[in-house]
């Protein structure tokens, strides 16, 4: 087992696995933990699109930061990297960013299906921005060398 390099992880975490979302909650609340569809480029920002008025925003908006994880879970193949850091930016998105999203994870004709049936529920959807400050990775496949 190793930890992933630079180069590694950030490429691993550009891959479009389900990230697992987690933000500091109320008090007397566990942190939130939820699945989203992020983007991510190595040396960039870790994006993520979600209603203005859900739980997560309000706590991404109070804590000022937020954490992600993405993970393979196979057996020979079992690898993840996690990434927290500041919000750098929450605007709203447009129609091409909600399909560029459902895309990276649907295909394009699925992804054009979805944004036409949630256009109405999503035109006020907003991208969070987060600056990766902090990683954790594991490598098991280094385990089998």
């Amino acid at each position: 087992m190793r930890p992933m390099t630079r180069a590694e992880r950030e490429a691993f975490l550009a891959e479009p696995y389900v990230g697992i979302l987690s933000v500091t909650a109320e008090p007397e609340r566990a942190p939130l933990t939820t699945p989203i569809w992020y983007e991510y480029q190595p040396g960039g920002l870790v994006k993520v699109i979600t209603s203005p008025g859900a739980r997560k925003t309000r706590l991404i908006k109070q804590a000022g930061r937020f954490a992600l994880c993405a993970q393979v879970a196979e057996v020979e193949d079992y690898r993840y990297a996690s990434v927290e850091g500041p919000v750098t930016e929450i605007r709203p998105t447009s129609k091409q960013e909600r399909f560029d999203m459902a895309a990276r994870y649907m295909g394009d004709t699925a992804a054009t299906d979805y944004v036409n049936a949630t256009e109405e529920s999503a035109t006020d959807n907003v991208a969070i921005y987060m600056r990766p400050e902090q990683w954790n990775t594991f490598d098991f496949r280094r385990t089998l060398d």
